[in-house]
């Protein structure tokens, strides 16, 4: 870190900071027409100020919130910082929301301004603002399709700019002074939650808290100006939010902006980051990927793969974390990341990783353990929006697949006679804009925040995450129901997408399984099975057996758990459609809201425990250009077998 550091209480501070002292070293790039550009930190510098001037001289003041639609971009981020530089806040929203869904926190946050990458994210904008009058200013960044839009909100973000630099030269003093007017207890952001189970809700984040909290991950991870990470992930979830905001300028590391979401694998490969994050979604689907690849490819090659894949689970985590390995294994394992490893880490694009994440939900041990085995230093940390991110993580050589590490420097942790995890850290959030009953609900009278998750520490001190406590529960016989946990080990499969299970008071555990339509398409045309699209590939009865053979390895992994052993899946059905944001049956994070599903699929769920062998489904489908339909169907229903726990074999 750089001297006096710790006096820079704000982004804007910090960013001036960097221009002065690194001020030719890279802060963002973006690929652009496959040539990657540039921005410098005294670039990126002179553009915050301008779009600061601009903004001020549009009426944007202290105080007032900046929405921003937009995928990763650096006029994304300078925008951000420009919002900050006027003690403003940025709010940035899911780029893939609809319209509606875009409409509460412009109403609740009483929006003004707003920015928005390109023509379809100014369509939903202009979509609402009937019910959104206090949106007056809407800046676009690509022209393209523009051209003959005459709405007045309406400007170009170069436009703005232009106007900025104009003020900036005529009163650069007026900037300075407002930049110097920011307190490290300003509202920095506000981010919305994913609205799992309610009503999004805005949360207020200060400087001092994100500040300090990617201060104390950097001392952590020893992060510095050399660090490059990607940027691919919604810049309106706080994960990304830190990871491209927040620790670059605590740091000074340079972020990568991919061309485009399909582009993300190519461009990760190009820039080789050192740092990087992924929810376990994304490595699930990476992981897909590599199967996928390994089932096309030659008897040797998969015959060298599965060797050396069965070596690299017996010692590669055991060498990561630098614990004694013999040195036969050490010889095989060396061969084998020549052979293997090696050119598979370069294909996913981490080569150079030198620390990656993971969080935002649960991730199963199985795909956990892959990613170390092969040389990856996967690590896995817990936090929430509430807490900016960094609460939990595992150390380098302390690293266990079931657990989130211990608390990170300044965080105390407590848990209620329910399990519930209770946390107070710098990290936590102000207030849930406008919602005082729900901050006093979730933030108590003594800085306690009350997260909703169930967990306990071990006996090393490691944080031990068993799920969220409304959806921990009991089966009618008292054994342990924890559905997240096993909706996980279903999804380390590549053939599975989402797993939806229930039990909650009940007899047996029974579970909705999505197909990825990729693998099984691929496993379907490999046995040239054929079919028309996703809801004939999912009714297929090899694909059910297909699916029957991954609920019953799990349980049988169950089996071994004494906790666990009960709550086995005995039915499941394998559904019509992938579940979706659109149909409210995920967040926009893609998380899945399983009570909403109970609800809507309750037909279903009643099926599975009534000993009925299908289900018939009616049920209205969007398209993707906007029709609907009605769809019907006999969705199958399986029996999958179920094994004795190990305590039982032993009395036997």
């Amino acid at each position: 870190m750089e001297p006096g550091i710790g006096e820079l209480d704000t982004f804007p501070k910090l960013l001036m900071m960097h221009a002065r002292i690194r001020g030719a070293r890279p802060a963002i790039r973006e690929k652009d027409l496959g040539i990657w550009q540039t921005w410098t930190w005294h670039e990126f510098a002179e553009e915050v100020r301008a779009l600061a001037c601009g903004l001020a001289e549009q009426g944007f003041k202290r105080g007032d919130h900046l929405a921003l639609v937009s995928d990763n971009r650096p006029r994304l981020y300078a925008a951000m910082c420009a919002a900050q530089c006027l003690g403003g806040v940025p709010v940035p929203l899911y780029q893939d929301a609809v319209a509606a869904e875009m409409g509460f926190p412009i109403q609740n946050a009483e929006i003004s301004h707003a920015f928005a990458e390109d023509q379809e994210q100014v369509d939903k904008l202009l979509e609402i603002l009937p019910q959104c009058p206090t949106l007056r200013h809407i800046y676009y960044d690509d022209p393209r399709g523009m051209r003959h839009y005459a709405e007045g909100v309406l400007a170009s973000y170069e436009s703005l700019r232009d106007r900025g630099r104009a003020a900036y030269r005529r009163d650069p003093a007026f900037l300075e002074s407002e930049i110097a007017k920011g307190r490290g207890e300003d509202a920095a952001a506000m981010l919305f939650t994913s609205g799992t189970t309610a009503t999004p809700k805005g949360v207020v984040l200060t400087h001092h808290a994100l500040i300090d909290r990617a201060r104390a991950a950097a001392e952590l991870e020893r992060l510095d100006d050399r660090d490059v990470a990607l940027a691919y992930l919604p810049p309106a979830w706080v994960g990304q939010f830190i990871f491209s905001l927040a620790q670059p300028f605590v740091t000074g590391y340079c972020i990568c902006c991919p061309e485009s979401p399909e582009t993300v694998m190519t461009d990760m490969r190009e820039i080789g980051p050192t740092y990087y994050f992924a929810p376990p979604r994304v490595l699930e689907a990476l992981l897909t990927q590599v199967s996928i690849r390994m089932e096309d490819a030659s008897r040797v090659k998969r015959w060298l793969y599965a060797r050396f894949m069965a070596i690299a689970q017996r010692v590669g985590g055991a060498l990561l974390d630098g614990k004694p390995v013999g040195a036969l294994d050490r010889l095989l394992y060396r061969l084998g990341d020549l052979v293997v490893y090696g050119p598979l880490r370069n294909v996913l694009g981490m080569s150079r990783v030198r620390v990656a994440y993971t969080a935002g939900e649960a991730i199963g041990p199985d795909l956990f353990k892959f990613y170390r085995s092969i040389g990856i230093n996967l690590k896995q940390l817990y936090g929430s929006t509430e807490t900016s991110v960094f609460v939990c993580v595992q150390p380098d050589g302390q690293v266990k697949p079931d657990t989130v590490g211990p608390a990170v420097r300044g965080v105390e942790l407590k848990f209620t006679p329910e399990r519930e995890l209770l946390i107070r850290s710098p990290g936590l959030f102000k207030e849930y804009y406008k919602n005082p009953q729900a901050t006093l609900e979730a933030k108590d009278a003594e800085g306690w925040f009350h997260t909703g998750d169930a967990g306990y520490v071990d006996a090393d001190g490691h944080l031990k995450i068993i799920d969220r406590v409304k959806d921990v529960g009991r089966l009618s016989d008292g054994t342990l129901f924890a559905p997240k946990y096993l909706e996980n080990k279903l999804k380390f499969f590549p053939y599975v997408k989402e797993a939806v299970c229930f039990g909650q008071a009940r007899d047996t555990v029974c579970a909705f399984v999505n197909i990825d339509m990729e693998a099984v398409g691929n496993w379907a045309e490999r046995r040239n099975l054929a079919y028309s699209g996703f809801t004939d590939l999912a009714l297929r009865d090899e694909v059910y057996e297909l699916v029957r053979g991954c609920v019953e390895r799990v349980n049988a992994d169950l089996a071994q758990d004494p906790e666990l052993a009960n709550s086995q899946i005995h039915r499941f059905l394998i559904l019509h459609k992938d579940l979706d944001p659109d149909d409210e049956e995920l967040t926009r994070t893609r998380k899945v809201r399983r009570g909403f599903i109970a609800e809507k699929y309750a037909a279903l769920v009643e099926a599975l425990y009534s000993g009925r062998k299908d289900v018939h489904i009616e049920a209205q489908v969007r398209y993707e250009d906007g029709r609907t339909g009605t769809f019907s169907a006999d969705l199958k229903i399986r029996d999958a077998r179920t094994f004795a726990s190990a305590a039982a074999r032993k009395a036997a």
